[in-house]
């Protein structure tokens, strides 16, 4: 078995040092790549934590001088991005680092992007071609998850919404992929179980839609099984009663759920992105509810598909049916609601919903066209 209280490295696609005391390298390694002002990319949340005001403080023992940003939305917005790009020029820092989960991440990732693209924050839409525009070069960024849910810090994009309508627009780059991640699992050891659950079921959305969608890759399919074989065996140990195994093996399935969905995600993240944008739901939360639902859909015509999970999983019965019932108890199991109702949705909200559901830009990857009335249906049904 792997031993988790060493540091390994391994490729793919960036550098990353996984294990206990990776987060402790961070200092050392930006030090002797020739920088001294980074600027720390967090949530609120995050900053104000025992562990990262001791990533500071060894950052600072090293004669580093970090700034910290952190005025982040739970669901980032452009104005996040711009704020973070004025304080990177205030502070004269010369790297990135972005610490936390999903929203510190993308935050981190669009200053990147930012600093020496100077056109408007959304002409670098990747949905409307503008990863174009991405021809300068980027600060160097490097990246240190604090949850193990979206495995942001191996993407190469980031997800930020207008701050009117709250749309969300995808800005996307090769060049916005960090070049070190420093993947500690010991700085998830303390993370409430409600946080520990939402996320982990927002990695194994990511796995199980790569694992469906639509189009070729047979290397994401592998990785995405895997990846669902790691969550099966532990999600529910870390988020009841966590330790070192269980953590780590979150962390590696949430970075390769990262990986998988590069071949494209479905109709699950259609149905949660709306509830994030309208009701600021928790994005983890929000696929965790939907994805029986959105599972139970696609089904039909993709028995092998799920036979092959359900395999993966270990799922008593290893038919469809038997895959959809595990999520609805996987949920109960990690004190998750089964339904919208209980987290604030109300019959007036589905029509909005529905239509924000369709215009979502995951679901043309679902391996069955999705329309709107087909997204209704499911709203009531799951409300």
């Amino acid at each position: 078995m792997t031993s988790f209280d060493v540091v390994r490295q391994y490729n793919f696609p960036t550098t990353i040092r996984f294990g206990a005391g990776a987060s402790e390298e961070l200092g050392p390694h930006l030090k002797g790549a020739g920088f001294s002002r980074p600027l720390v990319v967090t949530d609120p949340t995050v900053r104000d934590l025992p562990f990262f005001k001791k990533i500071l403080a060894d950052l600072e023992r090293l004669g580093l001088k970090p700034d910290v940003f952190s005025n982040i939305h739970k669901n980032p917005v452009k104005s996040d991005v711009l704020a973070g790009k004025q304080a990177f020029q205030d502070a004269g820092a010369d790297c990135i680092v972005g610490i936390g989960g999903g929203a510190g991440m993308d935050v981190a990732r669009a200053i990147t992007l930012s600093i020496h693209h100077h056109r408007d924050l959304f002409d670098y839409d990747d949905l409307i071609g503008g990863d174009k525009y991405v021809t300068e070069e980027v600060p160097y960024f490097v990246t240190l998850p604090t949850t193990s849910g979206t495995g942001s810090e191996v993407g190469r994009s980031a997800i930020i919404s207008e701050d009117d309508t709250h749309r969300k627009r995808i800005l996307f780059s090769p060049k916005l992929l960090a070049k070190m991640v420093f993947a500690d699992p010991v700085l998830t050891m303390d993370l409430p179980p409600f946080v520990t659950a939402a996320t982990g079921m927002d990695a194994l959305t990511h796995n199980m839609e790569a694992y469906i969608a639509k189009g070729f890759h047979p290397m994401c399919e592998g990785i995405a099984l895997q990846g669902m074989t790691l969550i099966s065996e532990s999600i529910v140990q870390a988020t009841t009663a966590p330790d070192l195994a269980s953590r780590s093996k979150m962390m590696i399935a949430s970075l390769m759920g990262a990986v998988a969905f590069q071949k494209g995600l479905g109709i699950v993240h259609s149905l949660a992105h709306p509830l994030s944008s309208l009701l600021d739901t928790h994005h983890g939360l929000a696929n965790a509810v939907n994805l029986p639902y959105g599972m139970d859909f696609n089904a039909p015509g993709l028995e092998p598909a799920f036979q092959r999970m359900a395999q993966a999983m270990n799922v008593s019965g290893g038919d469809a049916a038997s895959l959809v019932s595990y999520l609805f108890d996987l949920n109960e199991q990690l004190g998750l609601p089964e339904n919208l109702a209980a987290i604030g949705v109300k019959e007036e909200h589905l029509e909005t919903l529905a239509s924000l559901a369709e215009a979502d830009f995951c679901h043309p990857n679902n391996p069955k066209p999705v329309s709107r009335e087909d997204f209704l249906a499911i709203y009531k049904k799951a409300l």
